[in-house]
């Protein structure tokens, strides 16, 4: 059974960091993709980030481009997410995911099989 945890989330004052980790566990694959989601509130799913099993191709939601890292440990089954300058729109639960397989759309969720339950992030003005 994999299990996917993450931890690292918190409150923080705009413009502030956090760093993000989703440790996966219970099976070992091959050319496997994890992403980050997050929804806040009465909002849907949004997509966030991607990495590619050799950490080659990332994909990032225009959103959170250019102050949001995604980043992997192949050796730990680790995925990372740093995310900078955070706003007050960024703030939702974000929870990390998993393909067992090469993948088409790094960006649509039902590309993965795996999920974690999520982590709090909260962001204030």
């Amino acid at each position: 059974q994999v299990q996917l945890v993450e931890s690292g989330g918190g409150l923080v004052q705009t413009g502030g960091s956090l760093a993000l980790s989703c440790a996966a566990s219970g099976a070992t694959f091959s050319n496997y993709v994890m992403g980050w989601f997050r929804q806040a509130p009465g909002k849907e799913r949004e997509f966030v980030a991607a990495i590619s099993w050799g950490g080659v191709i990332t994909v990032y939601a225009d959103s959170v481009k250019g102050r949001f890292t995604i980043s992997r440990d192949n050796a730990k089954n680790t995925v990372y997410l740093q995310m900078h300058s955070l706003k007050p729109e960024d703030t939702a639960v974000y929870a990390c995911a998993l393909a067992p397989r090469r993948v088409r759309d790094q960006s649509s969720p039902y590309e993965y099989d795996y999920w974690g339950q999520g982590t709090q992030v909260t962001v204030s003005s």
